[in-house]
């Protein structure tokens, strides 16, 4: 499956359901959906993100999963079982996180709050740096697990797998969510 531009310029603004279970252990938190996310409805679909090589590269799925063309049955089933989430810090697509507004990002950031107080996840690992700091105002916060928790969940802000986070590798990107899979208990 393909898209020209003006068929993912169509999705700007569509949301995408989270992918949350009843045994969520290990929220992983996006920025914001891409368009290809928003057209296939799958988290982090767009060809080339390295989330799904790294999961597989961490030990936390046993296969890499190919969300390209949306979310198999098969691999939700698998991602819900290993007690793995994902939702997003803004729910709106757009082409770019550079799109979204500081004030967006927080408002964003409160809402992430109440999700992880209703999901009651054991880790919430934030995938963005950037993200992080201007959601919950938190300048200074490096990757890795943060001093403070939210509901009882340890929280971990790792590297963002997008393509255009172009100094992290697989490898790097596995090292990071594979840490915050043992502490969530799903490796």
């Amino acid at each position: 499956m393909g898209f020209t531009r003006d068929e993912l310029l169509g999705y700007r603004d569509r949301t995408v359901a989270d992918l949350v279970g009843d045994d969520c252990r290990l929220l992983f938190v996006g920025i914001n959906p891409g368009l290809w996310t928003a057209a296939t409805g799958a988290h982090f679909a767009r060809p080339g993100n390295r989330f799904y090589p790294a999961l597989a590269r961490a030990g936390i799925v046993d296969h890499v999963i190919d969300a390209s063309t949306g979310m198999s049955d098969a691999d939700r089933k698998a991602l819900l079982e290993r007690g793995v989430g994902i939702t997003n810090v803004v729910a709106r697509a757009t082409a770019t996180a550079a799109e979204l507004t500081a004030q967006e990002l927080r408002d964003g950031g409160v809402r992430l709050r109440e999700r992880v107080r209703a999901i009651g996840p054991r880790v919430v690992a934030v995938a963005g740096i950037t993200a992080y700091r201007s959601a919950f105002g938190r300048r200074d916060a490096v990757t890795g697990r943060q001093d403070e928790t939210w509901d009882g969940a340890q929280l971990w802000v790792v590297p963002n797998p997008s393509g255009l986070n172009a100094h992290e590798t697989v490898d790097s990107l596995a090292t990071a969510y594979r840490e915050a899979a043992v502490a969530a208990g799903v490796v």
